[in-house]
């Protein structure tokens, strides 16, 4: 895994799986989990799985954005699909399909293991007012919400999950993402930075994987190939769940916390985030022709489930909270 074996949600549903996997094959087949650094580093599980070094892995897809651009879209892209509204894509709108022609030529196979929700933007030692406080700011941020921050000003530096919380303390970063409440209050980072931003842009919906070796995969019996596909799909509610779960009863423990401030960005600051993310995502939709198609796929959806979300959803959400705040239920 690129996490260790207790990191809650991730690390945790990660454990699960492999436990499920065993106990609905009746010990047939069986998982030996090795958490982040155990058996390769946390970055370099895709190609133990490739190589044939580690015959799974438990991971997320941007971490292998090396290899080809287009993973990014399985992970979550900036302004792109919420956590059901991308395994809703994966599962019926055909993003499993130009997936697994993705992983095809590295000998993977890959299935969806759930999401942590839509991210919180992070942790930032001054209140951000307009889009000149980007220029120069220092900030740990993953994937391609990094590269958009960059070409807005800000200088993107990659740490791991285990340095966040002493850069920002001694001053290396001015900001930091991690996950959200849930995560975030476990970490501890409201203890050195004050201002907590939320909803992220970068990651409304970020999934994980379970990436499975080709060629071991290939030497399953029928029924145990799957009992690893049926249980990846349990998982991946499971980690959905988890997440909104626990996110929800964390986010107020976290506010309360001595100086704590919640804040959006600027309406100003979201709109350049969102033109360069269009001008980020048609680049990688340039670089190879299953690119350009993995894009349209998931451009459409996403613009079909927008509207979707809008009249129903968003509506919804919105009365509620209107009816609450009223006291009428």
């Amino acid at each position: 895994m690129s996490w260790p074996k207790q990191l809650p949600g991730v690390g945790i549903n990660g454990v699960r799986f492999a436990e499920r996997v065993g106990k609905m094959s009746g010990g047939r087949l069986t998982i030996k989990v090795f958490g982040a650094g155990e058996l390769v580093p946390p970055l370099e599980v895709f190609d133990a799985v490739s190589s044939g070094a580690a015959e799974m892995g438990h991971a997320t897809s941007y971490y292998w954005q090396g290899k080809d651009p287009s993973f990014h879209f399985y992970t979550g892209v900036p302004f792109g699909l919420t956590q059901i509204e991308h395994a809703a894509w994966l599962r019926f709108g055909g993003g499993q399909e130009l997936w697994e022609r993705a992983y095809e030529p590295f000998n993977v196979i890959p299935f969806y293991a759930g999401a942590s929700g839509t991210q919180a933007g992070g942790w930032f030692a001054k209140e951000l007012k307009s889009l000149d406080d980007l220029k120069g700011l220092k900030m740990r941020i993953a994937g391609l919400g990094g590269e958009v921050l960059r070409r807005l000003g800000a200088s993107v530096i990659m740490l791991p999950a285990t340095e966040i919380f002493s850069a920002l303390q001694n001053g290396t970063i001015d900001a930091a993402e991690w996950v959200g409440p849930w995560n975030d209050l476990a970490f501890g980072l409201y203890k050195v930075v004050p201002n907590y931003y939320m909803p992220a842009f970068h990651e409304p919906g970020a999934g994980l994987e379970v990436i499975v070796n080709k060629d071991k995969y290939a030497e399953l019996p029928e029924d145990l190939q799957e009992i690893i596909k049926v249980a990846a799909q349990a998982t991946s509610l499971e980690t959905m769940a988890d997440y909104q779960y626990n996110n929800a009863m964390s986010l107020r423990p976290l506010l309360a916390k001595e100086g704590v401030k919640l804040r959006k960005f600027p309406d100003e600051m979201m709109m350049a985030m969102a033109r360069e993310s269009a001008v980020v995502l048609k680049e990688i939709a340039e670089t190879s022709p299953l690119a350009g198609e993995i894009y349209d796929s998931f451009i459409k959806y996403r613009n079909i489930a927008n509207e979707y979300i809008i009249d129903a959803e968003w509506e919804i959400v919105r009365v509620r909270n209107m009816a609450i705040e009223k006291g009428l239920i």
